[in-house]
């Protein structure tokens, strides 16, 4: 996997500044890692409760399917991509009032 060089002031655009990108990008990270590790979680739990008769096929299963969730981008470059496309919607908590 090549390293990519983001430019921070073209993704500053809608901020004006680079630290709140950075927490925006990685609160965003954070959310769609969280959404993953739920929806795996959700598909392993298929498999909790059969009893060890094929327990081969059912490990076979899982791991396919673990597989499956290592193969996604990592959730930074996916905060990072939606941010590029303006995608990520934020808000100031002071100016909800």
């Amino acid at each position: 996997m090549s390293i990519e060089t983001l430019d921070i002031e073209k993704l500053n655009k809608d901020t004006g500044n680079q630290y709140e990108l950075i927490v925006i990008m990685s609160k965003r990270s954070r959310q769609l890692a969280a959404q993953e590790k739920l929806q795996l979680d959700e598909k392993l739990k298929y498999f909790e409760g059969f009893e060890d008769d094929d327990e081969f096929s059912f490990n076979e299963e899982q791991e396919n399917i673990s597989k499956e969730f290592e193969k996604l981008p990592h959730a930074t470059q996916r905060a990072v991509k939606e941010m590029k496309r303006g995608e990520i919607y934020f808000r100031y908590p002071q100016d909800e009032d």
